[in-house]
């Protein structure tokens, strides 16, 4: 128990990113465009591979649901954050709190999920091509992709119920740009045992296991991919996981580093998460998708159809009726 005497908080206060009060406008600027670089990309995505028939197959399904989450993703911190530096009001409702905890739960385990799904269908189209139309047919990615959302579910209500039964002393400050878990354990005048017991084991479990998958996938890659002595082909296979495995390492290095090392919050740990909560979701559009040939192609087509619609010369009868007019 904390001496601070207990209270019922209304509301939190969130300290924000460590920047000097002369750079706040420089760290604006850069956020907001990192969040419209994020939402704009990640739209493009789902776009192109809606309009596009060539890319309705399992790998670029599954890039749209992570699309899709990467957007939600930075839309539950960085509008607040970028809000709270625009109008210096640091305060957040304690309902406004757990929602946005329990949707940046929701989301982070999302994305875990569906990198674990990919590697996955990367395997499977690269050890047993001849058999991938077969093992990833349409019902099975419907349902990784369902378990995906429901694991996630259950695993963002665990941590959010069992929060909610806490007691939050007088000290209210969020040494945060967030209202993140660990952040709130520590404001806590509760026992929260139950809850470290939590993050360490169903936690810990939900966090390496999809991380296995996505290293076992990449090691059986390799192993097939050493097999053929071609270096043009060696070459373009692990510049293509190397980028895989870049961003899982930032992804899963950032994380594991808040969560599962960290003795005491400080600035080191809020710069980790904006690592993985802001900078992550901005760098996928650009590693998994407009660096992949199909993408350009079907970007180009969609410039190309553009420029096509806009040529193309008005109805004569509206011309007609524009002249008389």
């Amino acid at each position: 128990m904390r001496p601070e005497n207990q209270s019922s908080v209304s509301e939190f206060l969130l300290l924000g990113l460590p920047i000097q009060p002369g750079q706040q406008g420089v760290f604006f600027t850069l956020f907001l465009g990192m969040y419209l670089t994020t939402v704009l990309g990640n739209l493009l995505i789902i776009l192109l591979i809606r309009l596009d028939s060539r890319l309705h197959t399992p790998m670029y399904f599954f890039l749209s649901h992570l699309a899709f989450s990467d957007i939600s993703l930075s839309s539950v911190t960085v509008p607040k954050m970028l809000r709270n530096m625009q109008t210096q009001q640091q305060s957040i409702s304690y309902v406004g709190c757990i929602t946005q905890l329990y949707f940046f739960i929701l989301f982070i385990g999302l994305d875990n999920y569906l990198l674990a799904v990919m590697a996955y269908d990367r395997y499977v189209a690269i050890c047993h091509p001849l058999h991938y139309t077969t093992i990833m047919r349409k019902g099975l990615c419907v349902l990784m992709v369902a378990g995906s959302w429901i694991l996630s579910c259950v695993h963002d209500v665990l941590h959010t119920l069992l929060l909610i039964q806490l007691s939050f002393c007088a000290d209210n400050t969020i040494t945060h740009f967030f209202c993140d878990l660990a952040a709130l354990l520590k404001l806590s005048c509760s026992d929260i045992s139950v809850n470290k017991l939590l993050i360490f084991t169903e936690g810990g479990v939900i966090f390496f296991l999809p991380l296995g998958i996505v290293l076992g996938s990449y090691i059986r890659i390799g192993a097939i991919i050493l097999r053929v002595p071609s270096n043009k082909r060696l070459f373009k296979a692990f510049s293509t996981c190397g980028s895989h495995l870049f961003v899982v390492s930032l992804y899963y290095g950032t994380a594991a580093g808040v969560y599962f090392l960290s003795s005491s919050w400080d600035s080191k740990d809020t710069t980790a998460s904006v690592m993985y909560a802001v900078v992550t979701p901005m760098l996928n559009p650009f590693i998994y998708s407009l660096r992949n040939r199909d993408m350009k192609q079907a970007l180009e087509l969609c410039v190309q159809r553009v420029k096509f619609f806009k040529r193309q010369p008005l109805n004569p009868v509206v011309a007609v009726r524009s002249t008389v007019r």
